[in-house]
């Protein structure tokens, strides 16, 4: 189950962002060049450009920003596509972004983020000969924009499993950035997870931040402030939670801040990241990492670029799921040891019902296909 393969390494990722230059402007974006493709690359890629919009996170958030650029450096690698890409800094950004992108003569835009559907959708009407393709919303019906969208509840379930099998203190906990879909579907899951733990084992642990029947809990109100982050976690552990999910990109280094600083301080306080591997992505404190509710946004980017350079671009959600690996719980890392047998075998069956559909794991936010 938690055997995630990773292309793209830190180290390479960061020196691609270090190069990003272009933040809202309006004038076309410089090309980055394309590079030796691996083996045989489709007919036609040299001459294929494709684009990439951040959200307001940018490319160095260690989250779905990040992971999605990768996935479009590895199709230029691997493909020998022309790469071109913008980052936002704020919600203003966006449409700018766009702009340049069409106007930098790109085949493909691929946008990251719910936040980006409204000005997606316009620019998508606007350029009904431009294909697009955005990740995590499909509120968009249009030919020429392609879905890339996520079940993330799924392994959202097992980690939440894995937090109450974990927890010393009967107390866990999971916040988010805002109360949208692509947020709120990684706090049922983990909730629900809880849950089925508990029903499961005739236990009582606790979840804080989250109420799924109300469908409201913790928020930071925005993606960026660090600092709300660490104040968040430090209430959580003030009030006895030791498995913290944060569900906020950026913000949740707060909590990788106030972690390190709990455990200095004799607590034992372990955090669940989201969307990319954060043992992998993380710069420090990624030893307090438990495990990872991964989206597996930089293989189906590639995989998106790919169909659009051989003429197999479609409208069609991509949906990804534990069975086809979209989705996964990351490897423990450093606390292998500190995960039981018997508690990793659990995990085992408990994914393998959730693919057979004998465990259904349903959110008011779960993927709906068109």
């Amino acid at each position: 189950m938690r055997n995630i393969k990773r292309k793209t390494g830190m180290a390479a990722a960061m020196l691609g962002i270090s190069a990003l230059v272009l933040t809202a402007c309006g004038a076309a974006p410089e090309a980055t060049p394309s590079g030796s493709a691996s083996g045989s690359a489709p007919a036609g890629a040299s001459d294929f450009t494709g684009c990439i919009v951040s959200d307001s996170g940018g490319f160095d958030d260690r989250s779905f920003n990040q992971s999605s650029y990768e996935g479009l450096m590895a199709a230029k690698k691997d493909l020998g596509i022309n790469v071109k890409q913008a980052e936002s800094k704020a919600a203003t950004d966006f449409a700018p972004n766009l702009n340049a992108m069409v106007k930098g003569g790109c085949n493909l835009t691929v946008t990251v983020g719910f936040l980006l559907s409204d000005d997606t959708k316009k620019a998508a009407a606007a350029n009904p000969d431009k294909h697009f393709a955005i990740v995590d919303d499909n509120a968009i019906d249009a030919k020429n924009v392609k879905p890339i969208i996520y079940d993330t509840a799924q392994a959202a379930f097992l980690a939440g499993y894995l937090a109450a099998g974990m927890t010393e203190t009967g107390k866990v906990a999971t916040y988010g950035g805002m109360n949208i879909p692509t947020v709120s579907i990684f706090m049922d899951g983990y909730a629900d997870g809880v849950a089925y733990y508990n029903e499961k084992k005739s236990k009582d642990v606790k979840v804080l931040g989250w109420d799924v029947a109300k469908q409201s809990g913790t928020f930071t109100g925005d993606f960026d402030n660090q600092g709300k982050g660490k104040n968040t976690t430090v209430t959580f552990a003030n009030e006895g939670a030791d498995v913290i999910m944060p569900v906020a990109g950026p913000v949740g280094l707060g909590t990788m801040d106030a972690v390190k600083e709990l455990n200095a301080s004799g607590k034992n306080v372990k955090v669940i990241w989201v969307d990319a591997d954060g043992f992998e992505s993380l710069a420090s404190g990624n030893q307090f990492v438990l495990s990872s509710v991964v989206k597996e946004m930089g293989q189906s980017v590639e995989d998106v670029v790919r169909s659009d350079v051989e003429g197999k671009f479609d409208s069609t959600p991509y949906v990804g799921t534990l069975e086809n690996g979209g989705v996964a719980l990351a490897p423990f890392h450093d606390f292998d040891s500190k995960v039981s047998d018997e508690l990793k075998g659990e995990l085992d069956a408990l994914e393998a019902d959730i693919i057979s559909g004998a465990v259904k794991v349903e959110s008011p936010s779960s993927p709906k296909t068109k």
